[in-house]
């Protein structure tokens, strides 16, 4: 009898064992899969200040987001989605629309937008040639920034990108670098995330090759990015900035002032078209009517355009040209050229 209640206490105890055992695996079961949907549903790139703009069309099911999200780059597993929407019930009920997402945003993030079907942004552009004092205002008049609180964040805000490095401090700091280019941002960011996003877009811009390329002319960042906001407020039409920038570069070899009406314009804080004697004598380090030289800092935020003129000029020996007036421009090598082209296209 003795021994037969002992082999039922350890049928018992194994039985017990067992159930312990299956407990336990069903816990670290649960614990890995909870650990490997919460890295999947992580941010794809949590330093981003990218917005990406996706469109969800009327009908895509929860298979079709996901494919669209994984192609954006959006979400780092489709799978984790589609299981996460199912689990969640969130399946059919994802609104279409036009949403502008980023790679800093978690998977649970972007579903509970999809959800609402409201897309939390708004867009601005800041047309290439835009100086400082024209981006604030624009902004401001939109409604997106105070003028005080993002003049103050221009001239005192802590902006760690390589091409800012020995930036004077002050109200120019950033003059140039204000990447002009259409953004789509939050409606909570502020105007430091505002600034922050339009350097950032300079970044992408400027290359390793471009900071390659300005080593080889001889030539700070800022340098280049001076020039070519002055080719920037020069020219017109495309083709035209590079010879532009040949022009200048001709100039600056043989001493020559740029004589650039767009550096008078920005001292005198308007896009005036015509220039009077007065004007061109005005005493200020950015009149290249009087300096040689570069003026000591941009004048406008200049196009990818201009920025890469300014790196790889054309190979010319103009000194001289002059604005068409269609939009255009013509260069000359000598004084008399240019005077005849001033005799046919203004006088």
């Amino acid at each position: 009898m003795g021994k037969r209640n002992n082999k039922v206490k350890s049928k018992r105890r194994l039985f017990i064992s067992i159930i312990i055992m299956i407990g336990i695996i069903i816990i670290a079961t649960a614990a890995i899969y909870s650990l490997y949907i919460g890295n999947e549903s992580k941010p794809v790139d949590p330093n981003s200040k990218e917005l990406i703009a996706v469109t969800i069309p009327s009908g895509t099911g929860t298979n079709g987001i996901a494919n669209l999200l994984e192609e954006n780059k959006l979400i780092s597993n489709k799978g984790v989605f589609k299981l996460q929407s199912r689990s969640k019930g969130y399946d059919g009920k994802y609104k279409a629309g036009q949403y502008a997402l980023s790679p800093s945003m978690s998977m649970g993030e972007i579903m509970e937008l999809l959800l609402m079907g409201k897309d939390e942004t708004v867009r601005f552009t800041i047309p290439e040639g835009y100086d400082i004092k024209r981006t604030t205002a624009k902004l401001s008049e939109e409604g997106l920034v105070n003028t005080e609180a993002f003049v103050k964040e221009i001239e005192t805000g802590q902006f760690d990108y390589k091409f800012l490095a020995g930036s004077p401090a002050g109200p120019d700091r950033l003059e140039g670098f204000l990447f002009p280019d259409t953004y789509d941002i939050f409606t909570t960011a502020n105007e430091y995330d505002i600034i922050d996003k339009m350097l950032y877009q300079f970044n992408k811009v400027f290359t390793d090759e471009y900071y390659a390329r300005a080593e080889e002319l001889g030539m700070s960042v800022r340098e280049v990015i001076t020039l070519a906001s002055i080719i920037e407020r020069e020219a017109r039409v495309s083709e035209d900035r590079p010879v532009i920038a040949s022009v200048f570069y001709n100039r600056l070899k043989i001493g020559m002032p740029l004589q650039s009406c767009a550096t008078v314009q920005y001292i005198l804080g308007e896009q005036k078209p015509v220039l009077s004697i007065k004007d061109t004598r005005i005493e200020s380090p950015y009149n290249t009517y009087i300096i040689s030289g570069l003026p000591p800092g941009p004048i406008a935020s200049p196009g990818a355009d201009s920025i890469k003129a300014a790196l790889y000029p054309a190979d010319t020996d103009y000194v001289f040209f002059l604005a068409k007036g269609d939009g255009s421009h013509v260069f000359s090598v000598t004084y008399e050229q240019f005077l005849k082209d001033k005799a046919k296209y203004i006088d």
